[in-house]
């Protein structure tokens, strides 16, 4: 397994495991590869290390964020920074995910059904129309979007 450190066009940073340079290469020329931040496939591999796993081991969690120092000398840099507001965001995105039911396009009904006590409430996420959201609101059914890429349809690495 090869993993290549990517960064998309709008300077997310992210990593990619592939069999192989031709995996890569395959899925980047399909437009197969993108960003988990912002679902662009304009992507890019960055200079790295090389980084081999050849067992079948899950990727460990990331780390959990460092607070930032105040000292000049311990600052962190900017692109550190924006490397832990990345890990921050898809470590909130998979909670989403992993503790609401997706409903799809019937995001609005099932809204409306639980906020009438027609159904059970519980924790939902799914697609709506800006109408839709506008509608929902003014019944004071509260709704809040999350933009989650294609990526986090399949399983999230």
């Amino acid at each position: 397994m090869k993993v290549l450190d990517l960064r998309c066009g709008s300077g997310h940073g992210f990593e990619g495991w592939f069999g192989s340079e031709d995996d890569f290469q395959s899925q980047l020329g399909a437009g197969r590869i993108e960003c988990p931040f912002c679902g662009q496939t304009d992507i890019h591999k960055r200079l790295s290390a090389p980084r081999l796993n050849l067992g079948a081991v899950a990727p460990a969690e990331p780390p959990a964020a460092a607070p930032a120092k105040s000292s000049p000398d311990t600052a962190m840099t900017t692109d550190a920074v924006r490397q832990q507001l990345q890990l921050a965001w898809l470590a909130a995105a998979r909670q989403v995910i992993a503790q609401t039911d997706d409903v799809g396009t019937r995001f609005a009904d099932e809204a409306r059904r639980m906020h009438y006590g027609e159904t059970p409430e519980r924790a939902i996420r799914g697609q709506a129309t800006r109408q839709q959201a506008e509608a929902l609101a003014e019944e004071g059914i509260p709704v809040a979007p999350l933009l989650l890429p294609a990526a986090f349809e399949g399983p999230l690495q």
